[in-house]
């Protein structure tokens, strides 16, 4: 269910990093517990971010939740599609409905977050409670 080449948070929003560039959105399982998202609010190109510290907010019939950073770095690239279509973040969380782009600071950030399956055994886990 969970992307192999994605690594995971505990905050449930996955990175994908490609040559210094990490692609972040949230997971599947937080497109679930979120519901119908309505609203997506995200940084600006140019802004700095820093690991474990929000970077904008996804909105929905339910709640507002944080996204956080997990890494830190420059936004060099915003998902533009979903100020008009929030909902891809229900039908498409770790494809078209990205959130940002982000060039890395520091690449060794990476190396706290989980794997796929690490992130599965967490979310079982985290049900089970």
């Amino acid at each position: 269910m969970y992307p192999e080449e994605f690594q995971y948070t505990k905050d449930h929003e996955w990175l994908r990093v490609d040559e210094g560039i990490g692609t972040l959105g949230i997971t599947e399982h937080a497109q679930k517990e979120l519901g119908d998202v309505v609203y997506v609010e995200l940084p600006k190109v140019g802004d700095p971010v820093t690991a474990s510290e929000t970077l904008g907010t996804v909105e929905s019939v339910k709640a507002v939740s944080e996204v956080y950073s997990p890494v830190t770095g420059e936004v060099l690239a915003v998902n533009d599609k979903l100020q008009n279509h929030p909902e891809l973040l229900n039908s498409d969380p770790h494809g078209s409905a990205w959130l940002v782009q982000i060039r890395l600071s520091d690449p060794k950030e990476i190396e706290k977050l989980m794997s796929a399956e690490e992130y599965e055994a967490y979310v079982r886990e985290d049900k089970a409670h």
